[in-house]
């Protein structure tokens, strides 16, 4: 019998799956972080976390509380400045996956960390900012993005562009120069989208198992496109859910 489980965690089973064993994986604090280090200690022990704050190869024993934990660097390979992380290992392209959040997506992966309502001077909320998404963004050679899937989340025209995804269409990102190839997955609660290959309009492609088309849709703020037969994904092993759990518990 499947062990029960939530759809959060689901998500998160289902975002640390994404994440291959031996990569660089540039990680943003929160669901990012909880997946990757869920992977790190499941199917891909030779994930290679690095932080914002400049800790390469990082192996926290819980999940950390913000860039600057000092966790991060107490089990880190190396420890080095901000700037080296982001001239010598972000920017030129040496990191394989960006791992990001956000408070808004678009159709097209586009992401809003910026403000919610209003303009940039008086919105209705100023959320924490960009920090070093944007150049995650652009840079790494690909990203995941992992949120939970809602029409406040999900919407048709972001309040803000904080991180360039494709912006309004295939061929924006090699307009703009950005490095990266961009957004392959946004893993949700409900199922995980994909980039059309044809126009980059991010598309339904598998459902989280007792999720439906019709749920998915009723949580986007645009028409969404569906695959013709979307796969289900396998629901959380026991170990998974074990992990995941004790992982959660640690936190301080």
């Amino acid at each position: 019998m499947t062990a029960e489980y939530t759809a959060d965690e689901m998500m998160t089973v289902g975002a640390a799956r994404s994440l291959r064993d031996g990569a660089a994986c540039f990680v943003g604090i929160g669901l990012p972080s909880t997946a990757a280090n869920l992977a790190r200690r499941t199917h891909a022990p030779d994930l290679v976390l690095i932080y914002e704050s400049g800790t390469l190869g990082a192996k926290p024993d819980r999940l950390p509380l913000s860039i600057g934990d000092g966790v991060l660097a107490d089990t880190a390979d190396s420890v080095i400045s901000v700037p080296e992380i982001f001239n010598y290992w972000l920017q030129p392209g040496r990191i394989d996956i960006g791992f990001l959040g956000g408070a808004q997506v678009d159709r097209f992966g586009n992401i809003n960390t910026t403000v919610i309502g209003g303009d940039y001077a008086n919105p209705k909320v100023r959320l924490p900012g960009a920090g070093g998404a944007p150049e995650i963004a652009a840079s790494c050679r690909e990203v995941l993005i992992v949120m939970r899937m809602s029409p406040r989340s999900f919407v048709d025209r972001l309040d803000f562009v904080t991180s360039v995804g494709y912006g309004t269409g295939k061929g924006d990102r090699e307009a703009l120069g950005l490095r990266g190839r961009g957004p392959v997955k946004v893993i949700t609660d409900l199922g995980v989208l994909e980039p059309d290959p044809d126009t980059c309009e991010l598309t339904l492609t598998q459902l989280s198992p007792g999720a439906t088309v019709e749920q998915a849709r009723a949580a986007v703020g645009w028409p969404l496109k569906v695959a013709d037969s979307p796969t289900e994904l396998a629901p959380p092993t026991e170990t998974e859910l074990a992990v995941l759990r004790e992982l959660k518990a640690t936190v301080a």
